[in-house]
């Protein structure tokens, strides 16, 4: 968290209510002095008081556990789907016609937005509206998602009055809930973001199932089926933007 740029008393507070499972051992206690921690909080974590117990941190394995499982699951399901998250469209793809399908099957229930100061569910009745969706995979302690982000939401708050037929969706790879908060709210992100605690279930399972490194930006319509991808090692945002482009176009 340090190096995601949280102060040692902000790291405090959230093991105020967050305990941590890792052993803290010398070779710990070098890296976050590395990272700028303070005495107090080297002090903190190696009185052991913000540690997990044995039992707790059994506890935590199965329930991680079953929350594989569970992942596993459901990205089956998505493979199940037509194929849908395992092929590319051509450059220039027709404009889509669905509505709901297996897209809104994946996310109902699990978004959330930023409204007055919190996050609040997302609408399942508007989501079910949606016909194509950009996917963006971030965190915080991502130099280049942060940077993109507010072009991304300058494009949103643009076109999307327009086209309320697309959704962007938000997947954190924050590692923790107080880091996708700040990022949300840093940020202020004008689209839905799957909820932290739903990272594991059928919507976070579409992360899984589609990238393994961030930041990403991926078109999909309401079936499933891929339309653009921005790429991992060199993402060109551009390209998937200019492409959404082209199809909110064709669909006037």
């Amino acid at each position: 968290m340090l190096r995601s740029g949280y102060s040692s008393d902000a790291v405090l507070k959230e093991l105020a209510t967050k305990k941590f499972a890792d052993a803290f051992d010398s070779t710990a206690e070098t890296e976050l002095v590395k990272a700028g921690a303070n005495q107090s909080l080297i002090d903190a974590l190696r009185s052991g008081v913000y540690q997990l117990s044995p039992a707790e941190i059994a506890s935590a394995q199965a329930r991680a556990a079953n929350q594989s499982r569970t992942e596993a699951n459901s990205a089956a399901a998505v493979a199940n789907t037509g194929q849908a998250m395992s092929q590319a469209a051509p450059a220039n793809p027709s404009a889509p016609a669905q509505q709901g399908g297996p897209m809104y099957d994946h996310l109902k229930d699990d978004l959330v937005y930023w409204h007055e100061g919190s996050f609040a569910p997302f609408d399942n009745e508007v989501l079910e509206r949606k016909k194509l969706y950009l996917l963006f995979f971030s965190a915080i302690w991502s130099k280049e998602g942060r940077q993109f982000t507010s072009q991304l939401a300058d494009y949103y708050n643009r076109v999307h009055p327009q086209h309320p037929e697309f959704e962007i969706v938000f997947f954190s790879a924050d590692r923790s809930e107080f880091a996708m908060e700040n990022y949300v709210s840093q940020t202020s992100m004008p689209w839905p973001a799957v909820a932290y605690d739903k990272l594991q279930g059928k919507a976070g399972a579409l992360a899984g199932a589609l990238t393994h490194k961030i930041p990403r930006l991926i078109l999909a319509e309401a079936s499933g089926r891929l339309l653009s991808d921005s790429g991992e090692s060199q993402p060109n945002f551009d390209k998937v933007l200019s492409d959404l482009d082209k199809l909110l176009a064709a669909s006037n």
